[in-house]
This record gives C-alpha cells, sequence and structure tokens, in this order.
C-alpha cells in the first residue's frame, strides 16, 4: 500500500463499473483505493480512471487481501437463509445491504418444476430508475440464493411498482445511514 492508501493490484482481474455495470480488465499493477468492503466485495476507487468499480471476494488476493472460502452450508431448504444470503448483497456506493434499504418488495420460495428444490423469486427495485447497478445487484443475489441448500434455481427481477422511497429503509438501515 502506498502513503495515500492506493493499492497496486498483484494480478489482473475483472471488476464492475459503476454505476453502469459494465464489466472492465484492470491489469496487473492498476492502484485502487477501497472505498467500501461489505458483503465480501470491495468498492475500489481506481487512480487512473474515472468512477468506481466493483471487485468481487474471489479476487481479494490482487488487493493483497486474503480470499475468505464460506462454508458449504447443508441441511434442508430455509427461506430465512435466502433472506440472510441477501443481506450479503451490497449496493457499491451506499454501506446498508440491499434488505435494509428496502429493495427487496418479495420473495416467493415454490417447489421448482425439476423437483430438485426450490425455485427463488425475488422481485426488488432500486434506489434510482437510472441507477445502472440493477443488473449486477441482481445477478449478485441470484448467485448467493443459489449458494441456500435446497435451491435449485434463483431469479431476481428489478420492479420499478412501488417506486423506492426512503421511507423502506429498516430501522438498522437508518441507524447505519445516520437517519434516526
Amino acid at each position: 500500500m502506498s502513503d495515500d492508501g492506493f493499492i497496486n493490484l498483484t494480478r489482473d482481474i475483472s471488476a464492475t463499473q459503476i454505476p453502469s455495470g459494465a464489466v472492465v480488465a484492470l491489469p496487473t499493477g492498476t492502484g485502487v483505493l477501497v472505498t467500501q468492503a461489505l458483503g465480501g466485495s470491495y468498492t475500489v476507487h481506481v487512480a487512473s480512471q474515472a468512477g468506481l468499480f466493483r471487485i468481487a471476494a474471489g479476487d481479494a488476493d490482487a488487493l493483497g487481501l486474503e480470499v475468505v472460502a464460506k462454508a458449504v452450508e447443508e441441511g434442508p431448504f430455509d427461506a430465512e437463509k435466502v433472506w440472510a444470503q441477501l443481506r450479503e448483497c451490497y449496493d457499491p456506493e451506499i454501506p446498508v445491504n440491499i434488505v435494509d434499504l428496502g429493495l427487496i418488495y418479495s420473495v416467493d420460495c415454490p417447489e421448482d418444476e425439476s423437483g430438485k428444490g426450490r425455485r427463488v423469486n425475488v422481485k426488488m427495485t432500486l434506489t434510482a430508475p437510472g441507477c445502472g447497478m440493477g443488473p449486477a445487484l441482481a445477478r449478485d443475489a441470484e448467485q448467493r440464493i443459489l449458494t441456500v441448500p435446497g435451491v435449485a434455481a434463483a431469479n431476481v427481477e428489478v420492479v420499478w411498482d412501488p417506486p423506492w422511497s426512503p421511507v423502506l429503509i429498516s430501522p438498522a438501515g437508518k441507524a447505519q445511514l445516520g437517519m434516526e
């Protein structure tokens, strides 16, 4: 780490540009400043490019950090485990998880047609219709949901009705944002 807090990447990685959601290559030696490390991913400012980028947990080693492997859960399906995984998803610009931000409108868990578990269907929204992170947040949520025992498939749909409002933020989220 340099005196100004920037870290030089130790290998080439792919990162998600915020807010466009475009995947870009960041080469070895790129200087980055970690601005947020929540839910296992890292939001970074890149010295040589405008904007912020999200780096996946599996690329923590490129930042000189330890890659923490999550234990594979076992056991029967439990909808609370789905909610726990959704609480691990963070908007890269806001340090509150998507559940406490009030972005999750519904979680439905019927048996999957394959007979091999549950199909988890989530309806979520974003804080603003112009936010380009919708596909990246939905993909992150789907990948996390698929780690829950008994889940055969996951689908996260971004919806706009009803529109999001700050009144949907949970008390815990409001506390994190200093809104109380």
